[in-house]
């Protein structure tokens, strides 16, 4: 079938692509150097003709909250009424675990309201809501980062793969939409602390980890289980270890 993959060129998107096409699917990665723009709507009839599915993966260039709010407000009603007038049978959207419990940022106030706007779509819908990525581990403790320092909370903490992420959402995108929510997960969980703690010392970081019950992360202080899945799951199988144990290689 056609797919359209909306941020196809992304992190999560472009792994996304390939596994799709891999499955003989016809994967066209939509994105704005790709000509195809969810805000101003240039390009995206001719790119949604034909699909039978759409992927909504894409991120807001800007985090500022206003700007973010727009972003993907503007973006899934442009990309709903295109899909309605395309036709299509299925819309996918990748979201965040938690988001109704982050809502301190007004990113995750954002991703909230998007996600509100495809459940009143009258078009048929899955949301993936995810944990954070292992790609974003080490940016997130150099934003923790004090005085030479890593300070973060002791709450739960259970990130995952990029490309597992692109295999659960390929395998919703490819089922009969579930007019719901599923949560996808790494397999193993942690409280964050510990988890930097042993992630910095198995890379001969020098930086001492700081359990700070005040540390903020995306500039909320998250409660203890907000950032994990809460009941089932699809859980992921690579670690954290064996992933970083790529990444390396391949770097």
């Amino acid at each position: 079938m056609k797919i359209v993959v909306i941020g196809g060129t992304g992190l999560i998107g472009s792994k996304l692509v390939t596994k799709l096409g891999e499955h003989g699917h016809e994967a066209v990665a939509a994105s704005p150097n790709r000509g195809v723009n969810t805000i101003t709507g240039e390009g995206l009839a001719d790119a949604l003709a034909g699909a039978s599915v759409v992927i909504d993966v894409s991120n807001s260039p800007n985090w500022e909250d206003a700007a973010v709010l727009e972003f993907f407000e503007t973006s899934t009603r442009n990309l709903l009424a295109a899909e309605s007038e395309a036709g299509v049978g299925h819309h996918v959207a990748l979201s965040v675990v938690g988001t109704e419990q982050l809502l301190e940022s007004g990113y995750f106030r954002a991703k909230l309201a998007q996600e509100k706007l495809i459940e009143s779509s009258s078009i048929p819908y899955s949301i993936v809501r995810a944990t954070q990525f292992f790609e974003f581990v080490a940016s997130i403790a150099d934003a923790a980062t004090q005085d030479g320092e890593v300070h973060l909370a002791h709450v739960f903490f259970q990130p995952i793969a990029g490309e597992e992420v692109a295999q659960a959402v390929g395998r919703v995108a490819v089922a009969a939409p579930l007019n719901g929510q599923v949560e996808v997960a790494g397999p193993d969980r942690f409280r964050m602390d510990e988890f930097f703690r042993q992630v910095l010392a198995a890379g001969n970081d020098s930086r001492a980890v700081v359990t700070d019950p005040d540390a903020m992360y995306y500039g909320i202080s998250p409660a203890e289980s907000a950032l994990v899945p809460d009941g089932d799951a699809i859980l992921g199988e690579i670690s954290y270890t064996t992933w970083s144990g790529r990444a390396a290689a391949d770097s």
